[in-house]
């Protein structure tokens, strides 16, 4: 998942026979990606034999939209991979059930609802993709820190996410700025506006544009900056030293749910050391206790002690400052 992607839905064996799902099968609502949930279905589908899970795929917007549009008569059991921000809107909220389960309690308290009504296996960290070569070209230092990227000499070099229309975007503004009660934190991000030359609709886009030297700095997520770099693209991963920016992707189970008994083993699965194992294909973190970064993702610059480094982080303040940091940061940075 990233948040706010693309505004289409994917379709992943769903299959709903006039809103009632037959018996031991569980219908799922994820904004995971479509290639991830293709193989962690996979190797679900062998643990939970007896278990037909139907995946539905959205966006994080519009997962947050269905779940509200179909709240009083709802047609899933689970949500799978979406933004724990998002699930600590009130009317989503609500919807939820407390899940508890062998593998799900074993996870770090900072993984898990106070009130066990969702659990984070997997999340995602801020970071700058930076071009290495447009950099040198553009005669710019590396930057290091949240920081710098208010320096002047970085003027019209910088890509962002919307923090409006981008899950990444608001991840940065909200994580960065302790949900806008950090006056000296949103000042540092009014000067990074200044700098940015392009704002982009999703959190992956100004990777993107850093990979092809359009930019020489791209705002965005940390598997996007190792992605590129698996892919030969000049791209240095930073993770800037002043702060580290992050969302988790919660999962919980409706309290409607008809097949609340197979939706619990199933969530308890995508809490197991097997799912984590898989997770590290996809995932820069990963809450299962003993989960380390792979070889590969230490080389990018994924420090090993990362889970352990992560700020707290007021999710439900997120989500109920949203409108309103969103308005006030658009009001500065006019």
């Amino acid at each position: 998942m990233r948040p706010y992607r693309h505004i289409v839905t994917f379709l992943l064996g769903f299959a709903v026979a006039q809103g009632v799902a037959h018996a031991g099968s569980i219908t799922v609502y994820s904004a995971l990606e479509s290639d991830e949930i293709a193989t962690y279905l996979d190797a679900a589908r062998k643990a939970l034999p007896d278990i037909d899970i139907h995946v539905l795929r959205l966006s994080s917007g519009d997962l947050a939209a269905r779940l509200i549009a179909e709240s009083a008569q709802p047609r899933n059991d689970v949500v799978w991979g979406m933004a724990v921000t998002d699930m600590q809107e009130p009317r989503i909220a609500a919807l939820l059930t407390p899940v508890h389960g062998k593998d799900i309690d074993a996870m770090p308290a900072a993984f898990r609802a106070p009130d066990a009504r969702w659990f984070a296996p997997t999340g995602y960290l801020a970071a700058l993709c930076v071009n290495r070569q447009a950099l040198a070209e553009r005669g710019l230092p590396m930057p290091r820190r949240w920081s710098d990227l208010g320096n002047p000499v970085y003027r019209g070099q910088i890509a962002m996410p919307d923090p409006a229309s981008s899950g990444t975007g608001y991840m940065v503004l909200s994580s960065l700025t302790a949900n806008g009660s950090d006056d000296a934190a949103i000042r540092r991000m009014v000067a990074l506006s200044r700098n940015i030359g392009q704002v982009t609709l999703s959190g992956s886009a100004p990777c993107k544009l850093a990979r092809i030297g359009e930019f020489p700095i791209g705002i965005s997520f940390a598997f996007s900056a190792m992605q590129s770099i698996r892919q030969g693209y000049p791209i240095d991963m930073v993770l800037p030293e002043d702060g580290r920016g992050y969302e988790l992707e919660g999962s919980g189970l409706m309290k409607a749910s008809t097949h609340a008994d197979d939706a619990r083993r199933f969530l308890d699965w995508t809490a197991s050391a097997q799912a984590a194992a898989l997770y590290r294909g996809y995932k820069e973190i990963v809450a299962a206790p003993g989960s380390l970064p792979t070889d590969e993702q230490r080389r990018a610059g994924l420090p090993a002690d990362l889970v352990a480094t992560l700020p707290v982080r007021d999710f439900a303040a997120a989500a109920r400052e949203r409108t309103s940091l969103i308005a006030r940061y658009k009001r500065l940075t006019r």
